[in-house]
């Protein structure tokens, strides 16, 4: 990857105060809100006595990789194809799988930055525990990334201007929401449910990274799930995407 790329991408990031807000701030601002309120600072019997702010924190990590994936992503690639930047790249010595490669690194950076956040306000702010399998945390919080970024690319590769890549990745954003638990929590959602949306990548994840945080090691199955998402979207990216 070309560093001058790199930096130009995280510059231009910068001056983008609405994906900076929603990327990086949001996550954890609507944990402190969710925080804020009584209920969710006691424990719950049905959580198996965790408190519902414990349950979110893993819920505000994957808010950040939802708004990467299915958000900004898509529309800052097809952006650039649209506008012909893509195509101008192709007749310089940088090439466009550069630019690529740049956004993708950019964006995760990001995200996972704004993981830390949410982790931190988490404990300092609420008293939530840090995950007690930080090892399996990370390798699940890597893998939803993964697909994450493998999901934008798609959303990219099927959108032929920015007005599509927002409506096709809102259509996507709201029902990833649900399964990574933001309106139900995954463990509070009935046995059926919860076992569908854990074949979702983002319910997947939710429930690893809810296992990790408790000190288990992530289930093979959810790793799996999350591993398999990855390697599926990365493939169909690959086949689909277009310079220009």
């Amino acid at each position: 990857m070309n560093t001058a790329v790199l930096r130009t991408e995280f510059r231009l990031f910068r001056r983008e105060p609405a994906a900076v807000f929603w990327m990086f701030l949001f996550p954890t601002l609507l944990l402190a809100i969710l925080g804020a309120i009584p209920a969710f600072r006691e424990a719950d019997a049905s959580m198996g006595g965790l408190r519902p702010i414990d349950a979110y924190v893993p819920v505000a990590v994957l808010i950040a990789l939802l708004m990467c994936g299915a958000q900004s992503l898509p529309q800052v690639l097809t952006g650039y194809r649209e506008r012909g930047i893509l195509r101008r790249m192709s007749a310089t010595p940088v090439r466009p799988v550069a630019l690529l490669a740049a956004q993708m690194t950019v964006q995760g950076g990001v995200a996972l930055a704004s993981a830390l956040l949410a982790l931190l306000v988490g404990r300092l702010v609420f008293g939530v525990r840090l995950p007690e399998q930080p090892g399996g945390y990370l390798l699940a919080l890597l893998l939803a990334a993964a697909a994450s970024l493998a999901l934008g690319s798609v959303l990219s590769a099927l959108s032929r201007t920015t007005k599509i890549a927002g409506a096709i990745g809102s259509a996507v954003f709201f029902p990833m929401m649900f399964c990574a638990g933001v309106w139900l929590p995954v463990q509070n959602m009935p046995h059926t449910l919860a076992r569908v949306v854990g074949f979702t990548p983002f319910g997947a994840a939710a429930e690893a990274l809810g296992q990790a945080a408790a000190g288990h090691w992530p289930g093979s199955e959810h790793l799996g799930v999350l591993a398999l998402w990855a390697v599926l979207l990365t493939a169909g990216a690959a086949r689909w995407f277009r310079w220009e």
